[in-house]
């Protein structure tokens, strides 16, 4: 085992002077090097930016993605021409989004949104998060407004029906031509112009007529399908009944094919009042042989136009009748019609009709001055505000019981005309 070294006694000066430390060790120059100082602070600041990004990205997350204050379901009207801090605003006003507007403001750039958001009138569910709201603008998920244009009415009906309508917007500048827009329900969103309306409108009645007419029967003598539609008008006006269109239809057809006068009697209003599409009281006598290319009571054939717009179901069955010989029908007072082949049975069930009119002697006025004798006067012209599906009341009268003129129609959504 070796020996420590012996220790020096130090001089009782020395032991009173402070013991010297060796100095530290000096700095590389590569330390000290000053690109090494700035990198050491970059990353450093890196550092602090990636700790507090990260934080305020959780932060954000949680934020856009936390349930919002809506209590329930609510519409709401972005205008157009809102810019992002305007539409903040209306989604605070309405309960949408919380009192910090910010929050959604800093949402639509952390989305990049800030050119996507677009004007509409959006549904926001309830609690809706801030990316759900945005979202819906975003993707334009605007509310969409069912709008039904019952089948029968004429283009001039349907337009002031449009006009009347709060959630479209312009003026229709042309009067459609009848017969082009085809009734059903469509859905629009808050803002469509009228005009774009009526083009959707005659674009559907376009496709649905080249369909119809594509697997029409051949043997209906229809020539075009502007004849197609004008036939389909007339069955459309005559009865609301779907389980019976066909066998109007039917009656019709089987008219032209023997050259028989169509006598019906919207056409005949048609004719006075065109596409006001209600005459408000019952055909006159001198109404029924007065001469207007629309009055099949005078004319031959099929009138120069369609009367309204009849709906798809007339459509197809004009396209394609029931194969019957059936050249008269007459209101059953039940609401649908009686059909016959021949001119005697019809006489019969018009006088059926007549007895059960006796029963309803309370629902009858006094007749006008140019009425037909016996002939119910209250007005009984086709609503025009009414969907066509409903059956006609069975209180409508026939046409006269006397003896009438080879053809004679009888219709339940007609005025009584003149005895015979």
């Amino acid at each position: 085992m070796s020996e420590r070294p012996p220790i020096s006694p130090r001089s009782p000066r020395a032991a009173l002077e402070p013991e010297q430390v060796p100095p530290p060790p000096k700095r590389s120059e590569r330390a000290r090097n000053p690109f090494v100082v700035v990198g050491n602070a970059v990353i450093t600041i890196i550092l602090v930016l990636m700790v507090g990004v990260g934080g305020a990205y959780i932060y954000g997350k949680q934020k856009i993605e936390a349930p919002g204050p809506l209590r329930e379901d609510k519409v709401v009207n972005i205008p157009a021409r809102a810019g992002m801090t305007d539409i903040a605003d209306i989604l605070q006003r309405e309960g949408v989004i919380d009192n910090n507007r910010w929050a959604f403001i800093g949402s639509v750039f952390a989305l990049k949104a800030r050119s996507d958001l677009k004007p509409g009138e959006y549904s926001f569910q309830k609690n809706a998060s801030l990316r759900d709201v945005i979202g819906t603008i975003v993707e334009g998920k605007v509310v969409q407004h069912a709008v039904t244009i019952p089948e029968g009415l004429t283009s001039e009906q349907i337009v002031a029906r449009l006009s009347e309508n709060d959630i479209f917007a312009g003026a229709v500048r042309e009067m459609p031509r009848e017969g082009t827009l085809l009734p059903e329900t469509y859905k629009f969103p808050r803002g469509t112009t009228r005009d774009q309306v009526i083009q959707r409108l005659q674009q559907s009645q376009k496709r649905v007529l080249a369909e119809i007419w594509e697997r029409r029967n051949p043997e209906v003598p229809m020539k075009t399908p502007e004849q197609l539609v004008t036939l389909a008008s007339i069955v459309e006006k005559e009865t609301g009944k779907a389980d019976e269109r066909s066998r109007v239809a039917a009656v019709f057809v089987n008219r032209l094919r023997q050259k028989i006068k169509l006598q019906s009697d919207p056409t005949i209003i048609y004719g006075l009042v065109g596409g006001k599409g209600t005459l408000g009281r019952p055909i006159k006598r001198s109404e029924i042989q007065q001469p207007s290319p629309y009055n099949t009571y005078v004319v031959d054939g099929l009138p120069p136009g369609p009367i309204a717009n009849p709906g798809r179901a007339s459509l197809e069955a004009a396209a394609n009748p029931a194969r019957t010989r059936d050249l008269y029908f007459v209101a059953d007072g039940t609401g649908g019609h009686a059909f016959t082949e021949t001119y005697d049975q019809h006489q019969k069930n018009v006088a059926k009709l007549r007895t059960l009119e006796k029963q309803i002697q309370n629902d009858t006025v006094e007749p006008t001055d140019d009425a037909p004798p016996g002939a119910a006067t209250a007005p009984t012209d086709t609503n025009p505000t009414a969907t066509t599906t409903k059956p006609a009341p069975a209180k409508k009268p026939a046409r006269g019981s006397a003896p009438a003129p080879q053809g004679a129609v009888q219709s339940t959504t007609s005025p009584p005309v003149v005895q015979r």
